[in-house]
């Protein structure tokens, strides 16, 4: 990272951002029922790092989604901030994503035709805030991850770990109750990636709580907690000494 970003160090709490309980995602592949998620239980207290693993098919793409209230379980509870999200409409569900998760993708997902700025600035534009209120929001942001210099600068001109970087400020304009990353170095150099998992290690001090998928271990190694799924199922949740 060119910028060291200020930390607040909040102090953690014993307060659960997440709960799940015995959560059910099924899947019918022609005449077969898949379990993707079978009897999933998960707590996940605020402020905490999480990482995500397992094998292809394990379920991982489906808890993140079910976190991320982009699909909805075939039964049990999901609480986020102590509020039941299982039973909530496609539009609820649709404010809740814009309003207290963030998201961070592989692909960074920014728009082509917008600056930096603009492309931070786009969750605002379904929350009701004046434009102004939005640009110096999102510059604040950008100048956070070390790109204030960049901000007119569109996602062609930029190189990878700068189009990562706009992507979290984006996915933090809304001061988003957890951050959910999809593979957010797979698509970066080993010197990037680092950049990339020091500005997560910042945001955690800073208090974010964050969940991460990840297939490789050396990115896993940087969370707190890692959490192993195989046929749906957690089957092992370990403390990291070596994280956050």
């Amino acid at each position: 990272m060119d910028k060291k970003i200020k930390t607040n160090s909040r102090l953690k709490t014993d307060f659960q951002m997440i709960q799940l309980s015995n959560i059910v995602k099924t899947y019918q592949m022609g005449s077969i029922n898949v379990k993707a998620l079978d009897g999933i239980n998960l707590i996940i207290p605020k402020n905490q790092f999480i990482a995500i693993m397992g094998p292809s098919g394990s379920g991982k793409s489906t808890l993140m989604n079910m976190l991320g209230c982009l699909d909805q379980a075939d039964s049990g509870n999901y609480l986020l901030s102590g509020k039941e999200v299982s039973d909530r409409t496609d539009d609820e569900l649709a404010k809740i994503r814009n309003q207290s998760i963030g998201f961070v993708f592989q692909t960074f997902n920014l728009q082509a035709r917008r600056n930096a700025l603009e492309n931070v600035m786009l969750p605002l534009r379904f929350a009701n805030c004046e434009k102004e209120d939005a640009r110096a929001r999102a510059s604040k942001l950008l100048d956070r991850v070390g790109l204030a210099d960049r901000e007119m600068h569109r996602p062609s001109e930029l190189s990878g770990g700068q189009r990562q970087r706009v992507a979290i400020a984006r996915a933090l304009i809304n001061n988003p109750d957890i951050l959910l990353a999809d593979e957010p170095t797979g698509n970066l150099d080993s010197k990037t990636t680092d950049d990339i998992m020091q500005l997560f290690h910042q945001l955690h001090e800073d208090g974010q709580t964050i969940i991460m998928v990840t297939h490789e271990q050396e990115i896993a190694q940087h969370s707190e907690k890692i959490i192993i799924l195989k046929d749906g199922k957690i089957v092992e949740e370990k403390m990291n000494t070596k994280g956050a």
